[in-house]
């Protein structure tokens, strides 16, 4: 069974779920707490999650019982458990109101083919998800997910290097900064790395932040199944959660377009232009952001081209600061 195979399998068990009245991206997030559950103990890393709540506890309670087990392991394992486990099922809460849907997706989750899961990728079974998820127009979850052919174009124009730390300022589920560290591993034996830049690898290059918490959680579910500690925090850039991200050699993002809700200005005092626009606030932090020398690549609207007095203001600083290289 492949990875497209297993894919398919998952995304038609939401038909279990409309009668619940559960939308594609409440099943994608539903989906992610069971498949968490039983990834740790495909993987031998269920010591991250407390005795009683793990896999094995919920597909051995009666049917009848299995629904109010997994809403109280849902709600304790947001205070209990490693940190990632944590930030996963932080606020988590289940949209499955039947005892006999979930133990419909337990049962068809425990019969999939998961050796060949493993051997194909749990990441690339993951991403599978997300994609279908961004496909699906009803889920209004495309604006989380950036095509995987233009990530894959830009991180490849950018060469990112071991030395980089590599920053998205506006994360989604993750997918430009795995797409940074499969990049790295495609062009670096890893084995072959000093204890010291194995440690900056792992914990010390990638950064990110997205504010919207059903997606921060999938962009850690992501980066763990790649194998990577993603560094994704939850909060909003353009608050003072943006000014405590790290400075960065590389960054790569897809930000928000737009204008805040309500026209307000972003929270952040840092910037010399302030302004409701989105796209030029990214842009100042983007450019602030990074260190001498340092490169990014981003995706904008045509707008900030020809916007004026700010956009002017703006787009004649970057210039005063930066190398524009190319626009695409």
């Amino acid at each position: 069974m492949t990875t497209i195979d297993i894919v398919a399998k998952l995304w038609n068990l939401c038909n279990i779920l409309k009668d619940d009245g559960v939308t594609y991206h409440q099943y994608v997030t539903e989906l992610t707490y069971l498949l968490f559950l039983k990834m740790a103990k495909e993987t031998g890393t269920e010591d991250q999650i407390p005795t009683g709540h793990r896999w094995d506890d919920l597909e051995s309670k009666p049917a009848p019982n299995r629904l109010e087990h997994y809403k109280i392991s849902l709600i304790h394992l947001g205070s209990h458990g490693s940190s990632l486990v944590q930030e996963i099922f932080g606020n988590a809460s289940s949209f499955i109101k039947k005892p006999a849907t979930l133990s419909t997706l337990v049962s068809e989750i425990e019969k999939l083919d998961w050796y060949s899961a493993r051997q194909e990728g749990l990441g690339d079974l993951y991403e599978g998800l997300l994609e279908k998820n961004a496909n699906e127009k009803k889920s209004g979850a495309g604006q989380y997910f950036t095509p995987r052919a233009l990530i894959d174009s830009m991180v490849a124009v950018m060469q990112p290097q071991l030395a980089d730390v590599i920053q998205d300022p506006a994360a989604g589920t993750g997918g430009f900064l795995i797409a940074a560290h499969q990049y790295l591993k495609k062009h670096h034996d890893f084995d072959a790395l000093s204890e010291a830049q194995q440690r900056k690898l792992n914990r010390l290059t990638f950064y990110g932040m997205e504010h919207v918490q059903d997606t921060h959680r999938l962009a850690l579910m992501n980066g763990m199944l790649h194998g990577i500690d993603s560094g994704i925090r939850y909060g909003d850039t353009l608050s003072p959660d943006g000014q405590n991200l790290p400075e960065a050699s590389l960054i790569l993002t897809n930000p928000p377009f737009g204008t805040k809700k309500g026209g307000g200005l972003p929270t952040r005092d840092d910037f010399t232009f302030p302004t409701s626009n989105k796209q030029f606030c990214f842009m100042q932090h983007i450019y602030r952001g990074l260190k001498a020398g340092g490169r990014a690549a981003v995706v904008l609207p045509d707008n900030v081209l020809f916007e004026g007095n700010i956009g002017k203001q703006i787009r004649t600083d970057l210039m005063d600061k930066c190398n524009l290289h190319t626009i695409l």
